[in-house]
């Protein structure tokens, strides 16, 4: 397996995924932000599902493939603090509810997700 650069995230982190996006002969880069609320690991077919809220509170859910060559870069934003390996529930929560709990990290905890 060809081994990914990202940084360290997992189940309930807020997280900024920039794809590649081609349109005609022209490449850019496009950002989702949003909470990690799934990830299914099979080795080269391993995916994680990113939710976030959007505009007039219409949520909007994408699955990117982790070895994908399209996912440019994963960066970590915030650790949430859960319990549960899938967060499906979120998805009838509304407002204030569908939010994850931080989980405050100190200054060697963050380096340490940066660099794995």
């Amino acid at each position: 397996m060809t081994e990914r650069t990202f940084d360290k995230f997992g189940i309930g982190d807020v997280v900024k995924v920039s794809q590649k996006i081609k349109e005609g002969d022209k490449e850019r880069i496009q950002i989702f932000e949003g909470d990690v609320i799934a990830m299914h690991k099979k080795g080269m077919a391993s995916t994680f599902l990113v939710r976030r809220i959007g505009a007039n509170a219409v949520s909007v859910e994408r699955i990117f493939p982790y070895y994908s060559p399209l996912i440019e870069h994963v960066e970590f934003i915030r650790k949430g603090d859960v319990r549960r390996a899938k967060l499906y529930y979120m998805r009838e929560r509304i407002g204030k509810r569908a939010r994850v709990k931080e989980k405050v990290l100190t200054k060697e905890q963050k380096q340490h997700n940066r660099e794995a």
